[in-house]
């Protein structure tokens, strides 16, 4: 099940009051779009591209103003321990844009990295309601081969070990680079040297395991700065595993 990660006063709810929450009326330079409407164009989308919507969970703040909701998606190769997951965004209060990104949730702990290769953000401006089913089309179809980067850059971290100095070492950088709040790099040490969960620990001191060990610490966090913190992360460890060019 996704732990989708609520932002202040967020409720989780179902996607049937998702669907029949109330938009506000527009202006001549304010067009407010449901929730409902972003959330069903990229159901569609992913259902034209032939990925499959597996778990998803939704969440309403300020009386249903702003939205999140996520939704993991298989393409035909499942994954044990790991799959992509579209993150959703929209609000009614003007605090920001429509908007779609993508990442890979970690089954084991329900952690969730958005590395942002795949992002989508519209304004609520004239148009948009022309503008946006292109948009988000245009995001869903690159995610086949996100898909096979992310294999391809998972399978490295599993397979890259590291000795306890280059662990640390990459710990305070993922501090420096604001990966990591300072606060919470006690709980990234732990997490790797001893993981909460049996899976980390069978998977020894690689990169994979630092990542989760990263990604474990951070849990709860905005998802607005999730694309950010894991695009510095994954720079860090593709560095750290020969994938960086």
């Amino acid at each position: 099940m996704l732990d989708l990660i609520l932002h202040c006063g967020g409720q989780s709810t179902e996607r049937t009051e998702v669907i029949d929450c109330r938009t506000p009326e527009a202006t001549k330079s304010w067009q407010p779009i449901p929730h409902g409407r972003l959330l069903e164009l990229v159901e569609d989308s992913l259902e034209t591209t032939g990925l499959q919507v597996v778990n998803q969970a939704h969440a309403l703040a300020r009386d249903g103003d702003r939205y999140f909701g996520l939704l993991e998606v298989q393409n035909g190769k499942p994954s044990n321990d790991y799959g992509l997951v579209v993150g959703l965004r929209n609000s009614h209060d003007m605090t920001f844009p429509a908007g779609l990104v993508v990442g890979n949730g970690v089954f084991v702990c329900d952690n969730l990295s958005f590395s942002g290769e795949v992002n989508l953000s519209r304004r609520h401006t004239r148009f948009i309601q022309r503008d946006l089913p292109q948009l988000v089309q245009r995001a869903v179809g690159q995610l086949g081969s996100l898909r096979l980067q992310q294999d391809t850059r998972i399978d490295a971290y599993k397979n890259t070990p590291l000795e306890k100095r280059d662990s640390h070492h990459l710990l305070v950088e993922a501090m420096r680079m604001r990966v990591l709040p300072a606060t919470r790099l006690p709980v990234a040490v732990r997490e790797f040297e001893e993981p909460s969960h049996e899976e980390f620990r069978e998977a020894g001191s690689t990169a994979w395991a630092l990542f989760n060990a990263v990604t474990e610490s951070i849990k709860g966090r905005s998802l607005d700065t999730l694309p950010k913190r894991t695009q510095a992360l994954h720079g860090l460890l593709d560095s750290a595993c020969g994938l960086a060019a």
